[in-house]
């Protein structure tokens, strides 16, 4: 059988390594502390679960569904947008539903990109930015980001060290995983250099209402020109605990869109129609369970924070996401972040994700997700006082 050509150009996944380690421990029986995949622990409002039940009970809810996402939820996410960002969204032409943001951030690479053509993405950042383009055939570039690095700065240099110039621009703040935030003016500087080099920009919000410390993230949108040049996704997973519902959206430059829409209207029937009825609810409803879960992540973040601390680990605390980026302690840095990940698993019974699994810049870091109990979170500072 010949090989899979797809396939053949994505490399094997690093977390599946630390995983298997991780999952072993757990079946000869000890007690790992699992901060390392990015999955939300909290419950989905009950408002919302409430609607999606009877919803779920009209049979004429049952039937295939739209792919761009029905009229109402469209005009929801319209509404948010407003409310949120004070940004204009046509809801007809400038908005769509997707199956999660990871669905359509995929699908909408695969229609926009031709075999050859130059995307940069961030390095290190969200997996799916750049194998969304490598599946599509494109040549990625990464960009270095994090807190040693300007990443404007090394944007314009491998701009002009790039041929064939780059098509595609992936960016995402807050950022998974290094935490950076940005302000209003860096998407301005964005806007501005995508029009200067014909570049179309991709958004990744997925972490919009995961915030501290006062900082409120800036929508891609506000920019003035945004939607000459590019789109923004936002993802419910986060924001509202709907991790395994898989709503987001994609909204900006209407031909983006359109050529979302048309894509998916040859690959899917949308999103189950009781859970598009629900997620209109979370968007339209009351919003103070958004802030539950962002104080929930702040008060995991601070005890995090504070432990490793105590134990001799200085992190930066983040101003966004569920997530905590350090760098490895000195003292083990030479092990690189998949040994080290594997090391923290046996000796302190801890897991966490290694940092070259969001790309090679982050190798000398790792990923703790807040995804355990403040409880849980001071018994893994006890695991890693006994290596610190």
């Amino acid at each position: 059988m010949e090989k899979f050509a797809r396939l053949d150009r994505l490399p094997p996944y690093v977390f599946t390594t630390v995983n298997k380690i991780k999952m072993d421990a757990r079946h000869a029986g000890e007690d790992i502390i699992d901060l390392g995949m990015g999955n939300p622990d909290l419950a989905t409002p009950q408002h919302i679960v409430d609607k999606l039940i009877e919803a779920a009970q009209k049979p004429q809810n049952h039937r295939y569904s739209a792919s761009m996402g029905i009229t109402k939820l469209r005009m929801a996410i319209s509404d948010w947008y407003k409310r949120r960002f004070d940004v204009d969204i046509d809801y007809n032409s400038e908005a769509i539903a997707t199956i999660g943001a990871k669905e359509g951030i995929s699908h909408l690479v695969l229609v926009t990109i031709r075999p050859g053509d130059v995307v940069f993405t961030q390095n290190p950042t969200y997996p799916i930015h750049p194998y969304s383009a490598i599946i599509a055939g494109g040549d990625v570039r990464g960009i270095r980001v994090g807190p040693d690095s300007d990443f404007f700065e090394d944007l314009m240099s491998a701009t002009k060290q790039t041929w064939p110039k780059p098509k595609l621009l992936i960016i995402s703040y807050p950022h998974n995983p290094t935490t950076e935030v940005v302000t209003l003016e860096f998407f301005d500087k964005i806007v501005a250099y995508a029009k200067e080099h014909n570049i179309m920009v991709i958004h990744d919000l997925a972490y919009a209402d995961l915030v501290f410390d006062g900082y409120k993230a800036p929508s891609f949108l506000q920019a003035k020109g945004a939607k000459d040049v590019g789109v923004e996704f936002v993802s419910l997973s986060k924001s509202y605990n709907m991790p395994g519902w898989r709503v987001g959206f994609c909204v900006g430059n209407k031909e983006i869109v359109g050529a979302l829409r048309r894509i998916k209207s040859y690959l899917d029937y949308g999103i189950f129609q009781p859970i598009q009825i629900a997620s209109i609810i979370a968007l339209n409803g009351p919003q103070d369970c958004v802030k539950q879960t962002c104080d929930t992540y702040r008060e995991r973040r601070d005890a995090l924070i504070s432990g490793l601390d105590r134990v001799g680990w200085n992190i930066k605390s983040p101003k966004g996401t569920m997530f905590v980026w350090g760098k490895i302690p000195d003292q083990y840095l030479k092990m690189g972040s998949v040994e080290f990940s594997k090391f923290l698993i046996k000796e302190a019974q801890v897991a966490v994700s290694p940092g070259l699994g969001f790309g090679e810049y982050g190798d000398e870091y790792v990923r703790f997700a807040l995804i355990e109990n403040k409880m849980r979170i001071n018994q893994a500072i006890r695991g890693l006082r006994k290596i610190l």
